[in-house]
């Protein structure tokens, strides 16, 4: 008993350890993402969607709030892969040998589809969107008078939440290897997961069908690749089982 809460005091002592170093490591990404911020806001503030546009600060704290903001995003893109692999060590003990090379495998698959999700929405949807805002406000008349602060407030409002909604295929992939989630629950919740994403779709985008559409097919198709990924998962998992009651 006592070697049991032994152990137990280690993997908190292990998880603290860890912890410490992802976020040591998140404040110098977060300070070396001070000195890739600005040459990355004036390159969106020069691009075709924007160069036409004058950015203008409302508050004299607006372009203070924006360079902070993608130095915490930048800190943040930049250790993801370090803490997703410090997560896959901790609970990599408790795995078979041949999950642990699965799991691990998540880690850069799961960057690649956040990089895709955040590329899919501001070269594609976002120029789409600014464009019918533009000519929205040529049809009426109006003198678009854009702060620099809600220019890139949108941005980010509709570009980092679908480098997120990406993750889906990895994390349904990850639930159903823990055995959460099944091929059969997620097909069974399928109308629900479409409602969700629907409503998900209605707050990213602005009020306008085909842009809605953009998204929501997108995302209902990645619901439907992670069905199909999770019933290659499940299978492996069934296959692993079966195999460990034959080796008992």
């Amino acid at each position: 008993m006592k070697q049991q809460e032994m152990s137990v005091y280690e993997h908190i002592g292990e998880l603290r350890k860890r912890l410490i170093f992802v976020v040591f490591l998140f404040m110098i990404a977060t300070i070396g993402g001070f000195f890739l911020a600005e040459p990355i806001i004036v390159y969106l503030q020069h691009a075709d969607e924007a160069k036409e546009l004058t950015m203008n600060a409302f508050r004299l704290t607006d372009p203070v709030k924006i360079y902070m903001q993608f130095a915490f995003i930048i800190g943040c893109v930049l250790t993801a892969p370090v803490a997703l692999y410090h997560l896959w060590a901790f609970v990599s003990p408790g795995l078979y040998e041949k999950e642990r090379k699965v799991t691990l495998s998540y880690i850069p698959l799961s960057a690649i589809l956040f990089l895709s999700g955040i590329a899919f929405s501001y070269f594609i949807l976002f120029p789409f969107v600014v464009d019918f805002m533009t000519r929205i406000a040529d049809r009426l008349d109006v003198n678009q008078v854009i702060g620099i602060n809600e220019y890139f407030q949108f941005l980010l409002q509709l570009t980092v939440p679908f480098g997120l909604l990406f993750q889906l295929p990895v994390v349904i992939m990850f639930l159903t290897r823990l055995g959460m989630v099944t091929p059969m629950l997620l097909a069974h919740v399928r109308k629900y997961a479409y409602f969700v994403l629907l409503v998900i779709a209605a707050f990213i985008t602005p009020p306008e069908l085909l842009s809605h559409l953009m998204v929501t097919v997108p995302l209902l198709f990645l619901y439907e690749i992670s069905i199909v990924i999770s019933r290659f998962s499940y299978r492996k998992v069934l296959k692993a089982e079966e195999e460990a009651l034959k080796n008992e």
